[in-house]
């Protein structure tokens, strides 16, 4: 932050604390044109309900000071003036580092013994899945859902339906590593004319009615456009992340319109990578727990 940007920061925090102060000053004060204490002011509401002036009771008033000064003591002694970091230097970086530090030292052995046992065994470890389910709440239930049953454009862990592979290994190297699906657009190559026929195919493969001339003609292009990525026959390729179009289970929607506009304009999935964040250890846990939805 610049030395400008810095000096405005600590002059607007101050200035609206003393406006503060000289408000509840001035409201407190009697004036000139009003009632006095303890008469009623005029207003009257419903016929009957009428406005006394009395202050505020003299607790309540002193809170209000009450906050100003803790305000003031606050940006004294913590980071909240502009570049100022405090009279105790307290830095939220380093408290976090801190804490995870102790984390570290006091949970790392407990992870660290977790990861001597193979994840299918550890997948029937009924403490060691609570500790993994934790886990998954934290770090993965954002997106794929607190039951693990995801959503449109996440996927639900509890099947045994997967893009990349649902071993043990493949588990554990999507957790750290990540994943980056592709699916390009098609539109343009395949005209409205062709758009129409791969979906009423791809439809087909999944088991659903669909136009029989079109799938034919469909199947035809599939197999020069598509087939390289989901295989001959649709059944998916797990190398590269493509689905396996003959189930009926849909990333993003099982709808005609919801298939054909991802043949049109594709699809992009990242899975973030958990390496740096969580390290092998807790990878591990984390592998035999959703490994554990499936089984």
């Amino acid at each position: 932050m610049s030395t400008g940007l810095s000096l405005f920061i600590i002059i607007l925090t101050l200035a609206n604390i003393i406006a503060c102060y000289v408000l509840i000053k001035w409201s407190s004060k009697q004036k000139a044109n009003e009632a006095a204490e303890g008469n009623v002011t005029g207003h009257t509401w419903d016929g009957d309900l009428q406005e006394y002036n009395n202050p505020l009771p003299r607790w309540w008033l002193w809170l209000f000071y009450i906050t100003l000064v803790f305000s003031l003591v606050y940006l004294l002694l913590y980071p909240g003036a502009g570049n100022f970091k405090g009279l105790l230097d307290s830095n939220q970086m380093n408290d976090y580092e801190q804490e995870m530090s102790e984390a570290k030292t006091k949970y790392g052995p407990i992870f660290a013994a977790y990861t001597k046992q193979d994840i299918p065994t550890l997948a029937k470890n009924p403490t060691a899945m609570q500790a993994g389910q934790r886990l998954f709440l934290n770090y993965c239930s954002t997106c794929h859902g607190s039951d693990a049953g995801g959503a449109r454009g996440f996927p639900n862990l509890r099947d045994k339906d997967w893009l990349y592979g649902g071993d043990p290994v493949a588990i554990k190297a999507s957790i750290l590593n990540g994943r980056n699906g592709l699916m390009p657009p098609m539109g343009a190559a395949l005209g409205s004319g062709g758009l129409e026929e791969v979906t009423a195919y791809v439809l087909n493969l999944s088991g659903r009615k669909a136009d029989p001339n079109f799938v034919e003609a469909g199947k035809q292009r599939f197999d020069s456009l598509c087939a390289a990525c989901h295989n001959t026959g649709g059944t998916g390729n797990m190398a590269l992340g493509a689905p396996n179009l003959t189930d009926n289970v849909w990333l993003h929607g099982r709808s005609e319109g919801a298939i054909k506009e991802t043949i049109a304009k594709g699809r992009k999935g990242i899975m973030p990578p958990h390496k740096e964040f969580l390290g092998n250890d807790k990878a591990h846990l984390l592998a035999a727990y959703v490994y554990s939805l499936s089984q």
